[in-house]
């Protein structure tokens, strides 16, 4: 391709409503084009990328024996009820009605659509299993679409489901597919960790997400030097023990307009690690009190997941002081009647805590469990912090790093095939339901995370695998003969051999091509000018290093320099 004729307008700044660099560098490059909040046109260069990443992962999807289809883009509200997902995903589905009144989704994933397809046509074992995937435009309504095309409204996702006779069959083929992920996320050129992680909308026993470390990932993960990794909703927190102490006497304290952990530690001089905090949470409107130390906090998804609530929020005042006869801030765990009580690990074997006294203005000291307050469920309902041990080796302390969520894992069980009915007979003639596993990957946020994790102060820098071209050849003066000449010279012949080259042919200042070719991040540029070709040499430098020396080759030469480094 020559560059006078390709369509990229690049940008000198980007719009100010751009907030990662991943946004701004694509809008600058040329590569996408915003429409509306969330909504982006993909220009040539960002597609060239896009259909590379989609290479790969059809590849590797085809690999591992999946078979690609493509469903509606719109599904029939009828098949998400028999789910009950219709009303549990909430305000991010789109709904829509046709001129009949029938109401449909735009999907924002195809767990029933491809449900409903294998139900039809599979009737026994020996058909099983098989694994179905597609590239589609998926849609979420989006509270705040942000990050340019990493949180958007519509963006393309691969998606795959596989069906199975039984769980070894699931547990095999879901190794098989975190093996094709891990080589998905290594052909991008990633710094990635697989991590534990809670399913979420999407069901399940059991998840992996894939996460692309950069800084300005939006989710935290807690992972260890042992290799455990899982994301902060996930990370399993440990049951604490404490040396042992002597019950002392309860004491009520007065505490007046005292009410938060931090006020009412300084004012009685005693750590938050000794309080017990009691938290009032509704849960699908009934109202469950959690207990948790002083200086942790509640992770909800964990107690929704524990309760197997649809909803679940912290109570409001009136549900507060209803339940524990006191204002917000003062509630604790004696004498609460009528509530189920949920105690966090941190606390069952707390001695002589600080709780709420239930009365305004009062606290206790001295609270201990069995003599002075009783729980129903000892569950890790926590966030897990730093200094926390590793729950898997249990002895190092783990760690956090940032990362972007590219891809995730899922064994969905009987989750769907349950609900939807979806049966096989087996070796006896006996029917069962099908075993489900669920892959998906975004495909256009694996642009935005190459970005955000491999840039500097000049542009986008990517990996070989995707980059919209391969290699820039960039006469200084493309009007003189010779240049011309050794420029087409290279050109011919490294497109002879498959790979992407752009050739500079604009009339424009050296500063300006070189600019250009670092902004949209080509792998290696090839540049041609009368001062090297005086003695035969053209340049070729890489774009990943800019310390990088410049390498001075014969025409010859770097034609065979750059087909080694693609393996052509």
């Amino acid at each position: 391709m020559y560059f006078s004729k390709l369509y990229v307008p690049t940008l000198r700044e980007a719009p100010s409503d751009a907030d990662i660099i991943s946004a701004k560098l694509m809008i600058r490059s040329g590569m996408i084009r915003k429409v509306a909040s969330g909504l982006y046109e993909f220009l040539p260069l960002g597609l060239r990328a896009l259909r590379k990443v989609e290479k790969i992962i059809r590849e590797e999807m085809n690999a591992a024996d999946g078979q690609e289809v493509t469903l509606p883009l719109i599904f029939p509200k009828e098949l998400w009820i028999e789910t009950g997902r219709w009303n549990v995903y909430g305000k991010e589905l789109f709904r829509l009605k046709d001129r009949k009144d029938a109401e449909f989704c735009l999907a924002p994933t195809a767990e029933e659509g491809v449900t409903d397809l294998i139900r039809k046509d599979v009737k026994s074992y020996k058909q099983l299993p098989v694994m179905l995937y597609q590239f589609g435009t998926k849609f979420r309504d989006e509270i705040r679409p942000r990050f340019g095309i990493m949180r958007a409204r519509e963006f393309l996702m691969k998606d795959a489901y596989s069906f199975h006779a039984d769980d070894a069959d699931l547990e095999k083929y879901y190794q098989k597919m975190f093996q094709a992920y891990t080589n998905i996320c290594t052909r991008c050129g990633f710094k990635f960790r697989a991590v534990e992680a809670a399913s979420g909308a999407i069901g399940g026993s059991f998840s992996h997400e894939f996460m692309v470390l950069a800084e300005t990932g939006e989710e935290e993960i807690a992972h260890c030097e042992c290799g455990y990794g899982a994301n902060t909703e996930k990370a399993e927190c440990l049951e604490i023990k404490y040396a042992k102490e002597n019950e002392n006497a309860v004491e009520e304290v007065h505490t007046p307009g005292i009410s938060s952990v931090e006020d009412v530690s300084k004012s009685l001089k005693v750590s938050p690690d000794k309080f017990i905090k009691t938290m009032i949470y509704v849960s699908d409107g009934q109202p469950v009190a959690v207990l948790v130390r002083g200086d942790f906090e509640v992770n909800e998804i964990k107690l929704q997941s524990l309760l197997g609530s649809t909803e679940l929020s912290l109570a409001d005042t009136n549900t507060i002081e209803k339940v524990t006869g006191a204002p917000c801030g003062f509630a604790g765990p004696s004498n609460l009647k009528k509530i189920k009580i949920i105690a966090d690990l941190s606390v069952i074997n707390l001695q002589n805590a600080v709780t709420g006294a239930n009365k305004k203005d009062y606290h206790l000291k001295n609270v201990n469990v069995n003599r002075d307050y009783k729980y129903d469920v000892a569950a890790d309902v926590r966030k897990i912090i730093k200094g926390d041990a590793c729950p898997k080796c249990k002895t190092k302390k783990v760690d956090f790093a940032r990362g972007i969520e590219i891809g995730h894992c899922f064994k969905l069980g009987t989750k769907y095939s349950k609900t939807m009915n979806a049966t096989f007979l087996d070796t006896n003639g006996k029917e069962q339901l099908m075993i489900m596993g669920c892959y998906g990957i975004g495909v256009t946020r694996i642009l935005a995370a190459t970005i955000e994790q491999s840039h500097d102060d000049n542009g986008i820098i990517w990996p070989d695998n995707i980059s919209p071209f391969e290699v820039v050849i960039v006469p200084v003066n493309f009007a003189d003969a010779k240049t011309k000449e050794v420029a087409e010279k290279i050109y011919k012949e490294l497109s002879a051999k498959g790979i992407d080259v752009l050739m500079d042919d604009r009339d424009e200042r050296a500063g300006i091509k070189f600019k250009d070719a670092d902004l949209i991040g080509i792998p290696y540029r090839i540049t041609i000018g009368e001062k090297n070709l005086a003695t035969g040499n053209v340049e070729l430098k890489a774009r990943k290093d800019a310390k990088e020396a410049v390498k001075l080759l014969t025409p010859e030469d770097v034609i065979k320099e750059v087909i080694s480094i693609y393996k052509k």
